[in-house]
């Protein structure tokens, strides 16, 4: 049987070399930009990774501006009453598992829908927030939902907001150097360059295998950012499961939210990985182009935890 800290470490692993494969994505693109555009300088590659670098800066700096509030704001969640009777229970619930995870209490918020589910934001413990929905709170005991709670507790803990948004600046900046690429293959501006240089067999070669590299890159990133929150929901639901000492609790949660038939009426596809479940019900979606794993595998790794080691 595995326990908490195996299967931490499994997790951590794999989300880094996924990581490590889409920076080289991301620097790959830069490169074969630059190649193609300025490859009549030496500097050309360079200065494609240069351009990257900038669109990531961009993009970088409208995402930290927008943040948490725009993306409550888009799923229309609000800031809870602690001392109104029907948030009680969840209010304590959120200040048990916070001492459990040893981070500051995040702020909690409720999205009316019968939809259960939940999620995390916030890119540090300091300005985590909590969003749940009062179908989550219907259907739910008092151990599922502090199973739920604690797997999003594990999020901010583990700072998977600001991973994934790092990621997702990576991937945005390969679409963009990607669009822009085959912009400038279709007006012809890569083969005037290509044909004045005439770099030889070898660089032809190299100029097909970029141009085919730049075409499916954005396929590339946005399969391994897909893996990458996989992982990090695996992770999520280990580190939870370690708070609570009861990864029954979870397990059972996740059997229910998986089993109502009710789509989140909010639903984005810009936030959708940010829930303990795919707000999308009822999509048929191969686990390969999916942001959370099967619930029945997630229920699998949570009943055969073993052990429960000290609260890292």
């Amino acid at each position: 049987m595995a326990t908490f800290h195996e299967l931490q470490g499994s997790n951590v692993r794999r989300s880094l070399l996924l990581i490590g494969v889409i920076v080289g994505i991301a620097v790959a693109a830069g490169y074969f930009f630059g190649l193609f555009f300025f490859g009549d300088r030496p500097e050309g590659p360079f200065i494609g990774l240069g351009i990257a670098g900038a669109i990531s800066i961009i993009m970088s700096l409208f995402s930290w501006f927008g943040g948490a509030d725009l993306v409550l704001k888009i799923s229309g969640a609000r800031e809870i009453d602690p001392n109104h009777p029907r948030f009680r229970q969840l209010y304590n619930v959120v200040e048990e598992m916070k001492i459990a995870a040893g981070i500051p209490m995040p702020r909690v918020y409720v999205i009316e829908d019968p939809s259960p589910n939940a999620f995390a934001t916030g890119r540090k413990p300091e300005d985590g927030r909590i969003a749940v929905t009062t179908g989550l709170m219907e259907i739910l005991d008092r151990e599922e939902l502090q199973g739920v709670i604690a797997h999003e507790m594990a999020h901010i803990k583990n700072r998977d907001i600001l991973f994934a948004t790092v990621v997702g600046i990576l991937v945005g900046m390969v679409a963009i150097i990607s669009d822009m690429a085959r912009h400038g293959l279709f007006w012809g501006g890569m083969g005037r360059r290509n044909n004045d240089r005439g770099g030889g067999q070898a660089q032809a070669v190299l100029m097909v295998v970029g141009i085919v590299f730049l075409i499916l890159a954005p396929i590339f990133a946005q399969l391994v950012r897909m893996a990458i929150s996989r992982q990090r929901e695996y992770l999520a639901d280990a580190s939870g499961a370690q708070f609570t000492r009861n990864p029954a609790g979870l397990a059972s949660a996740l059997q229910k939210i998986s089993g109502t038939p009710h789509k989140l009426a909010r639903a984005n596809h810009g936030t959708a990985h940010m829930y303990i479940s795919n707000p999308f019900k009822g999509t048929s979606v191969s686990e390969l182009f999916s942001t959370h794993p099967p619930a029945k595998k997630r229920i699998e790794r949570l009943l055969s935890i073993g052990g429960a080691g000290p609260t890292t």
